[in-house]
């Protein structure tokens, strides 16, 4: 097949890891089968802040099956690089509830279970605070926000123009901690062999962990090798080694030429792997009375931990989303006596943009203006940041086919009216934008195996998202030849340099490089290679985007119905149309969009990890307690997409589409839920209280 007649690109194909997962042969990091292994179970700290005084070890140790016992007085020495969350038994000193302070490794895995219940460790306990609020008397201003921007960002006159307004909307809106709950928990096989070390680890990025842990344990990098063909699912909590990784390490080491088995455990995935820290939003848009926004002010407030900084950047899509001449966005921290936060999907957008999209809503209330008019009405021609052009910005065509597919009324806002039965029926709509990200790093190999089949090498990961596939179809796509002629390898930090499989980047940054390798391989080999023919190239700088700014855009549109006698909250049907350039996979992609709005919905409805301010713990740390929907509660979600293609983004038209169904989604379902009842909530999750007191 020649090049100008593939057209992998664009096809709805199914999963080539499909069968491999389905017949159960797929091995995931706990899996991997290795001789003799150990398996390690930690303790964790039952108090929020201190020191421990001791570790009685006798009990544990007379178990039959007990192989060795760390704590913090006799495990292996990590070196001085070690910081934040990686600094793992190195000291007595406690930072938060859950902490490893002590861990047993065992025959079995029951064995080293029980022999940990028989620790004793006695603690030297101080006082602690979990408590976030906006106004704790050690908030301070950071410097940075999670992904590098900067906390703070001004232009305008905004007080003047906030004083000034015809309408003023002026609101706190929160969101409460939530907890990355993959399928899969973090898991990790590690295994020393003389002095190098294999990790077989479910993490979003195999050459992350490398760099990361080889400072700590104080080896070269190319003496690690981390091996992660198959994640069961991560949302951002994967990309970047964690405590677990290190205590595997060093168990590892402690019992030479045996491999130590590490499988976190459901309620400790609520301690030491990350989670989205809660916020605390102050927005105030100031608009004329024909709802032209002429100032906006979104404070963001934020938990961080003591352990290392984490800013959730929630302010930062505030920044450019409308046409604001006068804005002023801001973030402030306190660091607290709990874990560090970390990366869940679309951090910073999710909760930022629930407060401006709530808020934009209430503004169309105020100025009586259909909601989607109201957007429409203030849609910038140029980024109102940088004043760059737009890559491409689709937003307004999002709005308009998906009120046209969905079936806006909008005529009909007044809340409350509408009813079918016992039931209080409502519609709202809700607009998505996220950053487009190429990171620069990821290398690609390609090599000719005859027969016009080619081998692809890259250190990527599949989160399930569908890396696998799509990247074949870059592959065959570029080299001009079938799909079925493509044999992709990634998940192993041997392969080509490969950056993570987070922020939406993954594809867009993957297949960059395979394109600028398939491109040299045709250049130097021409349209017959010979087997054995290889060449390996990295994805170089994408100087338009030096030009231009490139976001990808969407619209939520939500239906929710309520029970007027009980309160029950359903939500029988949500589209989201979004525009992110050319679509690689039709049939992976849409499962991402879908498989985000239901994480909306759940953020809307049900998530909240409730820490106890008296112990330090989350109370609810478990999937029977910490509510995720289930099949019962998502109806029917539907997602499409803008037929185009961002060539100014990268070289295959695409961007991103992992996390920008979750964004804006959950204010999409609150905002109906105000047409349905007349409740306006501004605190997530929904409970029942909130919408009792207007039932009919």
């Amino acid at each position: 097949m020649s090049r100008n007649e593939s057209r992998a690109i664009g096809m709805s194909t199914a999963r080539v890891d499909g069968p491999r997962k389905v017949t159960g042969t797929a091995p995931y990091a706990y899996e991997h089968r290795v001789a003799d292994p150990a398996y390690l179970v930690p303790a964790t700290a039952t108090i929020a802040r201190g020191r421990v005084r001791a570790v009685d070890t006798v009990a544990a140790l007379a178990v039959p099956g007990v192989l060795e016992v760390l704590t913090p007085f006799d495990a292996p020495r990590l070196t001085a690089e070690a910081e934040g969350e990686y600094v793992v038994l190195q000291s007595p000193d406690v930072a938060y509830r859950g902490q490893m302070v002590a861990a047993v490794i065992a025959e079995t895995p029951e064995v080293a279970r029980q022999a940990c219940d028989l620790l004793t460790i006695d603690y030297d306990q101080q006082p602690h605070d979990v408590g976030f609020r906006h106004d704790h008397p050690s908030m301070y201003a950071p410097v940075k926000a999670n992904g590098g921007y900067p906390a703070d960002s001004e232009r305008g006159e905004v007080d003047a123009a906030v004083a000034a307004a015809d309408v003023l909307v002026d609101e706190w809106y929160s969101t409460p901690e939530e907890h990355n709950n993959p399928l899969e928990p973090h898991t990790v096989v590690a295994l020393w062999e003389h002095d190098e070390l294999t990790l077989y680890d479910s993490t979003q990025h195999p050459h992350g962990v490398v760099e990361a842990l080889a400072p700590v344990l104080g080896i070269d990098p190319s003496k690690i090798r981390v091996i992660c063909p198959y994640i069961g699912g991560g949302f951002g909590s994967k990309g970047a080694p964690h405590a677990h990784d290190v205590l595997a390490a060093m168990a590892a080491r402690a019992l030479p030429g045996r491999a130590v088995k590490f499988a976190v455990s459901r309620q400790d995935m609520f301690g030491y792997v990350g989670y989205r820290a809660p916020t605390a939003s102050h927005v105030r848009i100031a608009a004329d009375r024909n709802g032209t926004i002429t100032g906006l002010i979104h404070e963001a407030y934020t938990q961080s931990s003591h352990v290392s900084e984490f800013v959730e950047q929630a302010a930062v899509s505030s920044r450019n989303l409308y046409r604001v001449p006068n804005l002023r966005s801001t973030h402030r921290v306190v660091a607290l006596d709990v874990p560090a936060p970390f990366w869940m999907r679309a951090p910073g957008e999710a909760p930022g943009m629930y407060a401006g999209e709530v808020a934009m809503d209430e503004l169309a209330e105020a100025c009586g203006i259909d909601p989607i008019e109201l957007r429409i009405r203030n849609e910038p021609d140029v980024d109102p940041e940088s004043g760059k052009p737009w890559s491409s910005r689709k937003l307004v065509e999002c709005l308009r086919e998906g009120a046209r597919r969905f079936g806006w009324d909008a005529h009909d806002r007044t809340p409350g009216l509408r009813r079918h039965g016992r039931w209080l029926i409502g519609t709202g709509v809700a607009v998505a934008t996220y950053p487009h990200m190429v990171n620069p790093g990821s290398e690609a190999t390609i090599r000719h195996e005859g027969a016009g089949r080619f081998a692809v090498q890259i250190g990527a990961a599949d989160l399930g998202t569908g890396a696998w596939t799509a990247l074949t179809l870059i592959a065959a796509d570029a080299l001009g030849c079938g799909v079925d002629d493509v044999r992709v390898e990634i998940g192993d930090s041997a392969l080509p340099t490969a950056t993570v499989a987070g922020g939406s980047s993954g594809t867009s940054s993957w297949g960059t490089a395979i394109v600028a390798a398939a491109v040299e391989f045709r250049k130097r080999f021409g349209d017959a290679p010979e087997a054995g023919a290889e060449v390996s190239a990295a994805a170089g700088e994408n100087r338009e985007l030096e030009h231009f700014r490139a976001q990808s855009y969407g619209a939520h549109f939500a239906e929710v119905r309520v029970d007027s006698d009980t309160g029950e909250i359903r939500v029988p049907r949500m589209l989201g149309i979004f525009s992110v350039g050319r679509v690689i996979n039709p049939r992976t992609a849409r499962s991402q969009f879908i498989g985000g709005m239901c994480f909306g919905i759940s953020m809307a409805l049900f998530e909240e990890s409730i820490r106890d301010g008296r112990f330090g713990h989350v109370v609810n740390h478990d999937l029977a307690e910490y509510h995720v929907p289930t099949h019962a509660d998502i109806g029917n979600v539907d997602a499409g997409w803008l037929d185009e293609e961002d060539l100014r983004a990268t070289p295959t038209g695409s961007r991103g589409v992992g996390e920008i169904g979750t964004v804006g989604s959950a204010a999409a379902v609150v905002n109906a839920l105000w047409h349905a009842t007349g409740v306006r909530v501004r605190d997530l999750p929904v409970r029942l209280e909130d919408v009792s007191g207007a039932l009919p």
